[in-house]
């Protein structure tokens, strides 16, 4: 599986704080998608696939782009998630 690209590589620093706090916060929406209590999986649900405006800005400040993510998390949306997956989780 290959890595999401940045947004732009001009405003990327993948070694920044702030860049790793928004990454962390999209990793545990992600955990909390796949393997939270029930509420809060429909909450990062919502969140994942709904949000019109904070999930763009999260992402961008994460340096990732917003469509490609929710593009690749789609593709597991309905599908039972791999067990390693939930392991890492």
């Amino acid at each position: 599986m290959s890595m999401l690209k940045p947004r732009s590589t001009t405003d990327f620093d993948r070694n920044v704080p702030e860049t790793r706090l928004w990454r962390a916060v999209i990793a545990r929406t992600i955990q909390e998608w796949i393997s939270g209590p029930l509420g809060r999986q429909r909450e990062a649900e919502q969140y994942l696939f709904d949000d019109t405006r904070d999930f763009r800005r999260v992402c961008g400040s994460a340096g990732i782009d917003s469509g490609e993510l929710r593009a690749r998390l789609a593709l597991l949306r309905g599908h039972a998630i791999p067990e390693y997956l939930l392991a890492a989780a």
